[in-house]
């Protein structure tokens, strides 16, 4: 059973950055494509960007040229550096696998942005 620890949120100005990670157990990491999922208040949970088990990403237009996601298959992790943040990122930030059956979802780490 995947476990998914996310860490690497905060407060942050506008324009800011931050890097999230999200740490996971087992064995079927490696092979899995993952996302970056965001849910803020009132809202869906949303995908925000993708990248597959061998390094291709997908990013939704509003964080192209902002996010960048990237995955060490070696730590069982994934990362996602976030750069010129803006107050509609703020949101809990999770990540999980792209497949049909999603692993137990992690706590999330929150996103605050504002002045």
């Amino acid at each position: 059973q995947v476990q998914l620890v996310e860490s690497g949120g905060g407060l942050v100005q506008p324009g800011g950055s931050l890097r999230l990670s999200c740490a996971a157990s087992g064995s079927l990491f490696s092979i899995s494509a993952m996302g970056w999922y965001r849910q803020a208040p009132g809202k869906q949970r949303e995908l925000v960007v993708e990248i597959s088990s061998h390094g291709i990403s997908n990013y939704v237009d509003s964080v192209k040229g902002r996010f960048t996601i990237s995955r060490d298959n070696a730590k069982n992790t994934v990362y996602l550096q976030m750069n010129s943040l803006k107050s509609e990122d703020t949101a809990v930030y999770y990540c999980n696998n792209r497949g049909r059956i999603p692993f137990p979802w992690g706590q999330g780490t929150q996103v605050t942005v504002s002045s």
